[in-house]
């Protein structure tokens, strides 16, 4: 009992720290994603005979110029999405009009009041500045995030022979911590590649539809991927918007069925054909994780609630005391 009360005492006072250098645990956590998915192609140069440290500036300069561009593309979106609002906020009224009179021409009493009162035309622009102060704070760290990245490709080498050197883990315990490290690089790498896919289908229909700010929306559905169960219907609410305000109710539903294609096609039909038998970890608990991780960790936490998850779940198969956690976090076993 004593010792239940210690370990939990212990976890409080860990979780309270976290919480409270979010702002510099994220960066590191980051960092680490990102050296995991880097891992492999920085090997597999490194095996062609490239010597490490010329690998080592190709990884890093490739991954600095994708973050540049990303994050050009969304300064870039977001201005023109700021310049445009009053174009936007006067479209949304005449097209609420045009609903409202066609609600009252069959019959049904339109919340005209209720929306006009709780409609507040400069949220999204004080939303597009919060967003704003976010990516100014993303490229103040960026330079942190590739130091932390380049030295994790370094020491990734010699990972192996560490672990096999830790006296108090066991031959077993280090098999199942090689095996669900595997697990999480391969999910990172997986769900990498299909948010990739998801975004450029996203920007793809949205120009076939002729939708203002194409790109960013792209760039939304692809972070927002990242998130488990709920972040592909989160990514589909602003461009089904756009669509409503720019072209109106019959546009927004031809943009919602794209959406609904979209994301049913990649998450139901192309991933689960490459992410295999599962996760290995049960859908209350990714459901759960995504809670706790977004409280812990802020937004970036629920991004990265499933790989974070799929870590501790690591940790807890080395020891013998803690195996039975890590079982009770996993998927339910076939009947």
């Amino acid at each position: 009992m004593t010792r239940a009360l210690i370990i939990t005492a212990c976890l409080v006072v860990i979780l309270a720290g976290l919480k409270a250098a979010a702002t510099l645990v994220v960066p590191f956590l980051l960092a680490a994603f990102l050296g995991i998915i880097l891992a492999p192609p920085f090997a597999y140069i490194k095996q062609k005979g490239i010597p490490g440290a010329i690998a080592l500036v190709v990884m890093i300069f490739g991954l600095g110029v994708l973050g540049i561009l990303a994050v050009t593309i969304l300064k870039t979106s977001l201005d023109q999405f700021t310049t445009a609002l009053p174009t936007y906020e006067a479209s949304l009224r005449a097209q609420l009009d045009t609903v409202w009179q066609w609600l009252e021409e069959q019959g049904i009493d339109a919340p005209k009041e209720f929306v006009a009162e709780n409609l507040d035309p400069y949220f999204a622009m004080r939303y597009a500045g919060r967003i704003a102060r976010a990516l100014s704070g993303m490229l103040g760290q960026a330079l942190l995030i590739f130091i932390v990245v380049a030295f994790i490709l370094v020491e990734a080498s010699g990972l192996h022979r560490k672990i096999h050197s830790i006296p108090a883990v066991s031959e077993k315990g280090i098999e199942a911590l090689e095996k669900s490290f595997e697990g999480v690089r391969r999910y990172v790498t997986l769900k990498s590649a299909m948010s990739l896919l998801t975004g450029v289908l996203v920007i793809v229909w949205l120009w076939i539809l002729e939708i203002d700010n194409a790109l960013f929306m792209g760039l939304l559905a692809f972070f927002l991927n990242f998130v488990p169960t709920i972040g592909s219907f989160v990514a589909a609410i602003p461009g089904v918007i756009l669509g409503f305000i720019l072209l109106g109710p019959g546009m927004a539903a031809v943009t919602a069925v794209g959406y609904t294609v979209i994301n049913v096609g990649v998450s139901n039909v192309i991933e689960p054909r490459f992410m295999g038998q599962g996760l290995g970890i049960s859908p209350l608990v990714i459901v759960i994780s995504l809670i706790f991780w977004g409280w812990l960790l802020g937004p970036i936490g629920m991004l990265l609630s499933v790989p974070l998850t799929l870590a501790v779940k690591a940790g807890l198969e080395i020891s013998d005391d803690t195996r039975p956690i890590a079982v009770l976090l996993g998927a339910p076993p076939k009947e």
